[in-house]
């Protein structure tokens, strides 16, 4: 333990400090900048520029209102990196901060998953990505779980605007000591209230504890000048009381007597509230264990920021949050590390559009969800690991070492002499896809021409990402020139030591689908024929026991009809609910004009993994 000098109160644990008692400053990588990867509810307008690539990039002009164009942001990713990055142009600009970090067990990254039109039920475990961010936060128990909290809490200080609040949610296991923590980071002044949130639910039998039956939610804010509108949500007073809304009641107080008139407006807020779980959720369940109610987030948001006002979420897991932020008419950030959260919270948003509940701020923009994104930073983050893996050396040889690390762990050796031939595993010729760019056609063409020019029959290629439709058309040009092809995914679990010092790292081929284009004078019907996972061996036997069909596998398709090789504009989508399972296979769509036209058709499984493909089409 580093020798401190001790001249405050303060919360001090492992990794806080470093040797020479200094504190260990927080990082703040990046910025690195956004990825768009798909924009929902928001139709061409025939005005976007095309950047010609997989990605449009994000630079945060649209304003600072709806009406200014502004379009809310769905996050994929580390939140530390994200907060990161978002620090350049949100720094002092978020007025309302909700987050519900883990509390220390497992079930904060397991969601229960239905699958099919019968919606059996089966419990999604972690990936090796979420194993990682849980070995993070609890790998050196209490200590590095208090280090990523004070990490990512100093960052969302710096984000949250001067009139702006923050609440932390947490449990009996954790909440005292980040109390202390917040008392540091946001000041003791600044501390408004500890809120206890009260449920009821089912307790083991034998249990030697009180049966718990509430957390706690930690109020600060930035400054004394912070935004509380308790008249949003009073609480209504009982019948009896009622009958003296607004009228003077006299109270004896020793020797004086005490006015007081009763407010019309129901009973001040107070920081006890019993808001009940369970059935009183039942609608609005999607799996996740620690699901909140959207009955809690209502009464902060309304109390803690006005219309128009920018909330965020950078734990937002099944996206209550932004569900309750949409409805009540505040634009919003949300991130989570989960792929699968991602994508349930962006079902969760799509489905407002039948939700009765729009509050009238909501309703003020329309019967749906207004135009959001789904971003990432994926791309960046391998860089990052590139840079601190091969460093210090010359970009020669950190190239060689990357591809080595990489032949290595694919069970391949190197080879040298070629420019699209990396490795050699048994008979098959190996491609190692660039750190920061997916593979393209050309690529996988001209690996296929040294493979043919060496007399091998087998290729597999190696790569983070695809360029889009590549699939479909590079397995047409491979069988032309003999080659067996094998298209596999680099995993993002190779960016992670444990795993890639336990064997833990496997390479998947890519999911494909098969679809029917048909077109009739300007209109076009696009029909979902087939769907196929390769690496179905690798699935659990109590995934694979609950799949009768392939379309079993699938939990949601979109279609972007117009494709200007920008971003994927979602133009038409079907998805299943836990209200209605069906799936829609067919899709129709009438073009204003004539011309060639790119259909891009994006599939989400049941584990929330996309595959997409583009088709060109001619109208006439």
């Amino acid at each position: 333990m580093p020798k401190i000098n001790i001249n405050k109160t303060e919360l001090v644990w492992l990794g806080k400090y470093d040797e020479e008692g200094k504190l260990n400053p927080v990082e703040r990588p990046g910025p690195y900048p956004f990825q768009i990867v798909e924009v929902i509810n928001k139709p061409r307008t025939g005005k976007e520029v095309g950047q010609g690539t997989l990605f449009d990039y994000w630079e945060s002009d649209e304003g600072n209102t709806f009406e200014e164009g502004w379009r809310n942001k769905l996050i994929w990713g580390d939140n530390k990196l994200i907060m990161s990055s978002l620090l350049e142009k949100f720094a002092g600009k978020i007025n309302l901060i909700y987050i519900d970090p883990p509390f220390a067990t497992g079930a904060d990254f397991k969601f229960r998953i239905q699958v099919g039109e019968e919606a059996e039920e089966i419990t999604k475990e972690h990936s090796i990505i979420e194993e990682k961010a849980y070995r993070d936060t609890w790998g050196k128990g209490l200590d590095s779980y208090l280090q990523m909290m004070y990490e990512r809490l100093v960052l969302m200080k710096e984000l949250l605007a001067e009139n702006g609040s923050i609440y932390v949610h947490l449990d009996w296991r954790v909440g005292h000591y980040v109390k202390v923590m917040m008392d540091e980071i946001f000041g003791y002044e600044n501390f408004r209230n500890e809120i206890v949130w009260c449920y009821s639910g089912a307790t083991s039998p034998g249990i030697k504890v009180l049966a718990r039956r509430h957390d706690c939610i930690l109020w600060y804010t930035k400054s004394d000048n912070y935004i509380f509108e308790p008249d949003r949500i009073r609480q209504e007073f009982s019948e009896a009381s009622k009958r003296m809304e607004g009228r003077k009641k006299i109270f004896h107080h020793g020797k004086e007597e005490v006015t007081i008139t009763l407010p019309e407006k129901g009973k001040f807020p107070e920081d006890w509230i019993y808001i009940p779980t369970g059935v009183a959720m039942i609608n609005e369940r999607v799996g996740f264990d620690t699901q909140k109610p959207e009955a809690l987030l209502k009464r902060i948001i309304l109390a803690s920021s006005n219309p128009g006002d920018l909330v965020a979420d950078f734990f937002c897991g099944s996206g209550t949050t932004l569900a309750v932020a949409e409805k009540l008419g505040r634009r919003w950030i949300g991130c989570d590390l989960s792929r699968y959260a991602i994508h349930i919270t962006r079902k969760r948003l799509l489905d407002i559009e039948n939700s009765k509940d729009l509050e009238n701020e909501g309703k003020k923009y329309g019967k749906k969800a207004r135009p959001f994104e789904i971003l990432n930073l994926g791309k960046y983050e391998r860089q990052l690991w590139q840079v601190k893996t091969f460093t210090n050396k010359d970009e020669k040889q950190a190239l060689f070492e990357y591809l080595a690390f990489i032949l290595k762990l694919y069970g391949a050796e190197p080879v040298r002499g070629f420019t699209h031939i990396h490795g050699k595993k048994g008979n098959a010729l190996v491609y190692v896809g660039a750190v920061d760019s997916p593979v393209t056609i050309q690529e996988c063409i001209d690996a296929i021409k040294d493979c043919k020019s060496q007399g091998g029959k087998e290729l597999h290629i190696l790569g983070w990402e695809w360029e889009m439709g590549l699939n479909d058309a590079i397995e047409e040009i491979a069988k032309k020139e003999g080659v067996k092809l094998k298209l596999r995914i680099i995993p993002m679990d190779v960016l992670d030591k444990e795993a890639v010092k336990k064997g833990d790292i496997r390479f998947f081929e890519l999911a494909y689908f098969k679809v029917d284009i048909k077109t009739k004078g300007r209109e076009v019907e696009v029909e979902l024929k087939d769907f196929v996972i390769p690496h179905t061996d690798l699935i659990p036997d109590e995934v694979r026991n609950k799949i009768k069909k392939w379309t079993d596998w699938i939990d949601y398709w979109a279609i972007d009809f117009d494709f200007k090789s920008d971003t994927f504009h979602n133009g038409w989508t079907s998805y299943r609910t836990k209200k209605n399972r069906a799936l829609n296979l067919k899709a129709t769509h009438t073009y204003e004009k004539p011309g060639k036209y790119k259909i891009f058709v994006k599939v989400i499984d049941i584990f929330g993994i996309d595959t997409s493909q583009i088709f060109d089409v001619e109208v006439k």
